[in-house]
């Protein structure tokens, strides 16, 4: 079992931003967590993470026989991503979206996720607890197909 796990813009500084919102821990915290959960489970992650939409499409666009789910945190190309969204819909891959905060309890613009509608779950508000529910939800998901 493949899992791509794609992280969003500013992800990469966790840890140093807003950690009243996002949680004290970094990403390499947050992947190492998820290494020992897929690893657990007999899963193998590709872990990405960029700040340009155009790359996070691309991933997504050339997962589709490669990878059996994807796991995202879309960031803040949640709320205006439409080729984001395309992309999950276009590879038809199971995908869950996870968030550190919770998006409905924030701002009004974040309240709307483009990618919410072409994923089969969404899980939000549990800082890094977050990716490892998501995780544990995609691989059931998986494991039933």
């Amino acid at each position: 079992m493949r899992i791509l796990v794609i992280h969003g813009p500013n992800l990469g500084l966790l840890g140093k931003r807003e950690v009243d919102i996002y949680g004290k821990g970094d990403l390499e915290a947050i992947n190492n967590s998820l290494r020992k959960l897929a690893q657990g489970d007999g899963a193998e992650l590709d872990i990405f993470q960029s700040n340009h939409e155009g790359e996070i499409v691309d991933k997504i666009g050339h997962a589709k026989g490669e990878f059996d789910g994807i796991l995202i945190n879309p960031a803040a190309f949640t709320h205006t991503s439409v080729a984001i969204r395309d992309a999950i819909e276009a590879v038809g891959i199971p995908t869950v979206e996870v968030h550190l905060s919770n998006i409905y309890a924030r701002e009004e613009f974040r309240h709307k996720s483009l990618v919410a509608p072409v994923a089969v779950g969404q899980i939000c508000g549990f800082k890094d607890k977050s990716y490892l529910l998501g995780l544990s939800a995609l691989i059931g998901i998986i494991n039933k197909q």
